[in-house]
């Protein structure tokens, strides 16, 4: 990619320091040099004061995992919560009963068309993000590849770690597969083992220059930093992926 992208971070990472103190842990990732933030929860912050507060830290919100579409319990107050956030895309996302046989991803499949379809009379786009169980084969297919051919207007957020479904797939080659609906990745990195805890970008499995070759550049539009846990502090490991990232050329932060 020719100009790298800017680069966000998922709060689920910061998710115990933000129980504490959300306002600081907004300001330390300013001073990291985040561009953006994705959140996954407002701790009390209503849309538009959480949002204003971003942007005066000199950030944006680049995506949002709150709330989740497809889990919404009142549609049109989740859609203004997005607009209110100034987005353009809705989030979802399936657990894994709803990948587990054919008839399930069927069923899924018409719930996403659905969505898509009901968000599309709000100017809004959906994109799903996936875990490693999407990718494993229904009826010698991955369910995920049924899926994005049955809905062309659904967009994604590749978490590339879990695209490699521990080993069994290239996350390089799935973002290829779809690349012109790929505005965004979680940049996640790890061992490739589970119930083992993730690592700082770069310091794991994941390749992640085939990835970033891989994205459409006239499509991507953020490299969102997410790590579920790690053994190491949280904090050493946000600020090292940033600085992989941006050192390496394959995002661009704030310093």
């Amino acid at each position: 990619m020719t100009t790298p992208p800017p680069i966000s971070v998922q709060l689920y990472s910061l998710r115990e320091q933000s129980k504490e103190n959300f306002d600081d842990v907004l300001t330390k990732l300013a001073l990291l040099g985040y561009k953006g933030v994705e959140p996954f929860y407002l701790f009390g912050k209503n849309p538009r004061q959480f949002r204003q507060q971003v942007e005066d830290l000199g950030m944006v919100v680049s995506s949002t995992h709150f709330p989740w579409i497809n889990r919404s319990q009142d549609f049109e107050q989740s859609v203004a919560v997005i607009k209110e956030l100034g987005l353009t895309r809705a989030p979802g996302g399936f657990a894994p009963e709803e990948f587990q046989d054919q008839d399930a991803l069927n069923r899924t499949i018409d719930v996403t068309a659905h969505l898509v379809e009901r968000l599309a009379k709000y100017d809004l786009k959906l994109f799903l993000h996936n875990h490693y169980w999407e990718f494993e084969p229904i009826g010698g297919i991955p369910g995920y590849h049924q899926l994005q051919d049955a809905i062309p207007d659904v967009e994604f957020e590749m978490d590339v770690y879990w695209a490699a479904n521990f080993g069994k797939s290239d996350p390089a080659e799935e973002i290829r597969r779809v690349a012109n609906r790929v505005p965004l990745i979680h940049a996640k990195d790890g061992p490739l083992t589970k119930d083992q805890a993730h690592v700082p970008v770069g310091d794991g499995q994941i390749n992640f220059p085939a990835i970033f070759e891989a994205l459409d550049p006239d499509v991507f539009e953020w490299a969102v930093v997410e790590l579920d846990r790690c053994d190491c502090d949280m904090w050493v490991a946000i600020a090292k992926s940033y600085k992989y990232l941006t050192s390496n050329n394959l995002a661009q932060g704030n310093v």
